[in-house]
């Protein structure tokens, strides 16, 4: 099992009992009350425990980055992105570590936890740089004597609520770009991955950080969660889950006039039209579509295939899929870990059985491993359906798991018009070579995450993330769009 990484007294009280991180020091939860975080490959391996904490615990935290907003936004730029450099060498050489704690925690593979953490690193380090962009632009005055000009100022504190599914990517890419232009952060953790979630903190904790700016409470969403959602001293809220949640957070937000960020579910298509390459095509519906055990917001879900090239697809298709080496993440030849936890699991099941019962064709997978090992997991086979039509649950609900729905088309224009027949508009991808189809695609397709030739899932860390339709609160993550969210616009208009 994970152990505490270097300085771990400081993170844990008890044997394997990881603690809040509030205005600088790790803390028990007023409580008394602990979860214990199960190894979702292997239930009998309990990884540790966090605290269970409630909205006294939250007060604190609150409180604390109240407290250090202040001093914290008025540090340069260049300043905080020292410290942001500072917690991406720390993450960098804890990456071992991490990774395998993640892997423990959430069941990806080993490989797929490193590739995160380090694009963790690559994400602390890309906004430190932005500590040295402009925060405003010189406007034109009407007044000849007087100068007008824009600049950018922090929101204040900033609540983050993140999902399982990334326990460090999703994090750094809402904390980075809330530090460094000048907001103090009080964090809730999934109670699945709170374990990385505090070694994550560590790292913030060691580069020197000062006390409150950076806060970390653990426990039930709908308490810690919704009680961030409601407290009126945080300014800014950015979440990224399931639409119901999120939809209730932006509400609860609005009614207080906070500012908020939903990111969201989504039912992503891939097209294969007739002209594709149908090895890369069928490859990137498997990358993009099982990987993570489907457990993307970004993974392809639906499957829409050319008439002319539909069974030769589908073929290779269910051929590589029956391949799939299910197993822990700490096996090398494992290509597919476990759901995330019991109710993940439950519900992918359930899915299925809807899809069986409105008339799809089960071609592969469906239920739950035969094999005794991985029945002490929450396994998952990888599942493909074929004679999907557009109206049944399992090509309009997302499922958050390893299933895939095939679905044919005759032309470019109903494949679009299929594509766009979901409530979600998070990502799409295409694979062709027409010029005139890659054009269509790109002008009609209803997706905030565009993709030619490869696979849904997937956006660099420097580019806008986010979707369209109810996949968002419409406002863009990640890159220098962040700015956006993050800070206000203050107008200055100055004459002597």
């Amino acid at each position: 099992m994970p152990q505490p990484m270097d300085g771990g007294n400081r993170i844990m009280t008890l044997e394997q009992t990881y603690l809040n991180y509030i205005d600088g020091k790790w803390s028990p939860s007023v409580t008394g009350r602990v979860t214990a975080s199960i190894n979702p490959a292997h239930t009998n391996d309990i990884v540790g425990y966090v605290q269970d904490s409630d909205e006294t615990d939250l007060n604190l935290a609150v409180s604390a980055a109240n407290r250090a907003k202040g001093a914290w936004r008025k540090l340069s730029g260049a300043t905080r992105g020292d410290y942001l450099f500072k917690a991406a060498n720390l993450l960098e050489a804890r990456l071992a570590d991490i990774a395998e704690t993640m892997m423990h925690e959430m069941g990806k593979t080993l490989a797929e936890c490193r590739g995160e953490t380090a694009r963790g690193v690559a994400i602390l380090r890309y906004y430190a740089g932005e500590g040295m962009r402009k925060i405003g632009d010189v406007i034109p005055s009407t007044d000849h004597e007087a100068m007008m000009f824009t600049t950018r100022v922090p929101l204040g504190v900033v609540g983050v609520i993140t999902p399982w599914n990334f326990p460090i990517a999703i994090p750094m890419w809402k904390m980075a770009p809330a530090l460094i232009y000048g907001n103090t952060i009080v964090i809730k953790p999934a109670i699945e991955t709170s374990i990385t979630a505090a070694k994550l903190l560590a790292c913030f904790e060691e580069a020197g950080f000062p006390a409150g700016v950076i806060n970390m409470v653990t426990g039930d969403g709908a308490v810690i969660g919704g009680g961030i959602a409601r407290h009126p001293d945080i300014q800014g809220i950015t979440f990224t889950g399931s639409n119901k949640v999120g939809k209730g957070i932006g509400q609860t937000a609005l009614s207080r006039g906070a500012k908020y960020q939903l990111e969201m579910g989504g039912k992503n298509p891939l097209i294969v039209a007739e002209d594709a390459n149908l090895d890369l095509a069928v490859e990137a519906a498997i990358s993009g579509g099982l990987k993570s055990t489907g457990q993307k917001c970004t993974a392809t879900s639906r499957i829409l295939v050319h008439a002319s090239i539909y069974e030769t697809f589908r073929t290779k298709l269910v051929d590589q899929v029956k391949r799939l080496k299910l197993g822990n993440g700490n096996d090398s030849a494992t290509w597919m870990g476990p759901c995330a936890n019991e109710k993940q699991r439950d519900s992918v099941l359930s899915y299925i059985k809807k899809g069986i019962a409105e008339g799809a064709s089960l071609l592969c997978g469906g239920g739950v491993p035969d094999d005794e090992e991985l029945r002490q997991g929450y396994f998952v086979e990888p599942t493909v359906f074929d004679e999907v039509t557009s109206n049944m649950t399992i090509a309009q609900e997302e499922i958050f798991g390893p299933v895939l729905a095939l679905i044919p088309f005759n032309h470019l224009e109903e494949a679009i018009s299929l594509a766009n027949d979901v409530e979600f508009g998070l990502s799409a991808s295409i694979f062709t070579q027409d010029i005139g189809n890659i054009l269509a695609f790109i002008a009609d397709m209803d997706a905030g995450l565009i993709r030619i030739n490869a696979e849904t899932a997937g956006v660099e860390l420097q580019a806008p993330f986010g979707g369209m339709k109810q996949s968002s609160s419409h406002s863009r993550e990640q890159g220098q769009a962040a700015i956006e969210f993050f800070t206000s616009i203050k107008t200055v208009f100055l004459k002597a």
